[in-house]
């Protein structure tokens, strides 16, 4: 997954500005995003505040740990079953 150039706190920062009633257009120009990043932000991000998106941010990792603990016992159990009916 590609890395964003912005941090959360960033953008933060511009959904903030953007509901300080600054135009999304205007914002957009300024930070060098397109308006269609804009939107997915706040899609995302809308009505977080910064303990919320630390959460977010440790259930993702823990989902994607648990995901590839997952895969690995998939993968065990499939080599374990294929060894068990050679025989």
């Amino acid at each position: 997954m590609k890395k964003s150039r912005f941090t959360e706190a960033q953008i933060m920062g511009v959904l903030r500005q953007a509901e300080g009633g600054m135009p999304v257009p205007e914002l957009c120009r300024e930070h060098g995003i397109s308006s269609a990043t804009f939107y997915k932000w706040r899609a995302k991000y809308g009505g977080m505040d910064a303990s919320m998106v630390s959460q977010m941010k440790a259930l993702e990792d823990e989902n994607r740990r648990l995901k590839r603990m997952f895969a690995d016992l998939s993968m065990q159990a499939d080599l374990l079953r294929e060894a068990l009916g050679k025989k």
